[in-house]
């Protein structure tokens, strides 16, 4: 299989289709070596538009997400990121070229382990893999940016409170089949702005509160 046409024919074909048109995002798209990060059974899968299964009955989103998600995160080089659910580790690579350093939690240990080596292998050193249930703990600290590798039915408070002022939480917001993309921007105490930005549906991040739904 020809990778390098694979990822051409990717971004060309689905990334920037979908809006996404930073040119930092699409060279880093170019550089990263997604087939790396991809099980081996669904290695010639790596730049397909679909989510590729993982082990713990996980998957790596979509490449058009992951793409459109970093370009509205928007990391800076001096900044502080935390990951939520780091799967096969790719985001947490992508995210590892554009910030200071990244801190990316994953509850299932094999996911874990095998994301911090891959990682490792791909010479991404500022970006930390933690095995922890980011719906019962957080580390300790703030961060300028917060991204969410999955979704969940509303933004958690904890994960807000852990923003500095002026810090971003990107994740992917509802119930199916009616789900949004949304940055969050921490604006204050108490005070948050959110916009709307796609339209998607994307596997829960597990252990996250559910919608309240009456029952007759």
């Amino acid at each position: 299989m020809d990778f390098e046409q694979a990822r051409f024919n990717m971004i060309e074909q689905q990334v920037r289709p979908w809006d996404v048109l930073a040119p930092d995002v699409l060279d880093l798209l170019g550089a990263v070596r997604r087939e790396d990060f991809v099980p081996a059974a669904y290695r010639n899968l790596a730049f397909t538009d679909m989510e590729i299964p993982l082990p713990a009955g996980e998957c790596m989103l979509a490449p058009r997400v992951e793409a459109r998600m970093l370009q509205e995160l928007a990391p800076r080089k001096h900044e502080w990121v935390l990951e939520i659910g780091t799967g096969s580790g790719f985001v947490a690579a992508l995210l590892g070229h554009c910030a200071a350093q990244v801190m990316s939690l994953e509850m299932h240990p094999e996911l874990a382990d095998t994301a911090q080596r891959r990682l490792r292998q791909s010479g991404v050193m500022n970006a930390t893999v933690r095995c922890m249930d980011a719906s019962r703990e957080l580390p300790p600290g703030e961060f300028d940016a917060i991204l969410l590798s999955g979704s969940v039915a509303e933004i958690p408070a904890a994960l807000v409170e852990r923003l500095k002022p002026g810090g971003r939480l990107c994740a992917i917001v509802g119930d199916a089949p009616v789900m949004h993309g949304q940055l969050l921007t921490r604006v204050g105490a108490g005070e948050n702005k959110v916009v709307d930005l796609f339209d998607t549906v994307a596997p829960r991040l597990h252990g996250f509160a559910e919608t309240s739904r009456f029952r007759f």
